[in-house]
């Protein structure tokens, strides 16, 4: 579903990703592992086009994001560590916007809503502005709404950041459940928990470069030393540190 063939990213003499090949499947959970400044957003914001690569090339179903980016665009969703939403808008009429962008219609996004608001929560908070709601009222409406003309490719970057335990718990079930369905979920994040509960694969990331990759069966079991996920990301992390450059 996701195709990347040594992707580069430079900013100036700073070489943010290296040479990144990569392919996450069909109904899968990927999770992108790295400490700070590692490459991870660099990698989604890519695949968003919210960057464009020094080099390489990426590929959604099928689609060179690079030779028709509206196309590959229009079958991604995504959620930023920090979405924007616009402040004086209630949670519905932030809904029908998000339609709108992909020019769905107004009866399936009417659909949509009722069935995203009950999933979320939401339904006592329409006729509240944007600004006044929680942090994670505010993150399960951008879900809601990301959700909304149902990605073959959904993009997250860190996505329990402040969240509350079932705020937690159900995006989690989403995740898991979203990629039963056929999609494809690609997530960054530092929790090493949420990457062991819901990722099929694993890749880890160091200094721009792709440094582990697989199940967590076969990353352990590869691993000389580690016994659990935590483990095996300190020591392949810590290596790398120790590595001459």
């Amino acid at each position: 579903m996701i195709r990347i063939q040594n992707l580069s990213k430079q900013f100036g003499s700073f070489v943010a990703l290296n040479n990144l090949d990569l392919h996450v499947k069909r109904g899968e959970v990927f999770c992108f592992l790295g400490p700070n400044g590692a490459g991870k957003t660099t990698t989604i914001k890519l695949i968003t086009g919210l960057l464009q690569p020094t080099s390489g090339s990426i590929h959604i179903a099928g689609i060179d994001k690079a030779k028709d980016p509206m196309a590959a665009k229009r079958i991604l969703g995504y959620v930023p560590d920090m979405p924007f939403l616009y402040d004086r808008l209630t949670p519905p009429e932030f809904f029908q916007f998000t339609g709108d962008l992909y020019d769905l219609p107004r009866s399936m996004v009417s659909y949509e809503l009722e069935k995203q608001f009950t999933l979320f929560g939401l339904n006592e908070h329409r006729k509240t502005l944007i600004k006044d709601l929680s942090h994670g009222m505010r993150q399960r409406l951008i879900y809601a709404s990301t959700l909304l003309h149902q990605p073959d490719v959904l993009l997250i970057d860190e996505p329990l950041v402040g969240l509350d335990p079932y705020t937690i718990r159900l995006i989690k079930d989403l995740l898991k459940d979203y990629a039963r369905t056929g999609k494809t979920v690609f997530l960054t994040t530092h929790i090493l928990a949420l990457a062991q509960d819901v990722g099929d694969r694993i890749g880890i990331i160091n200094h721009g470069k792709m440094i582990a990759l697989g199940s967590l069966d076969e990353l352990i079991a590869d691993s000389s030393q580690a016994s659990d996920l935590e483990e095996l990301f300190l020591d392949l992390t810590a290596k790398e540190e120790n590595c001459p450059t």
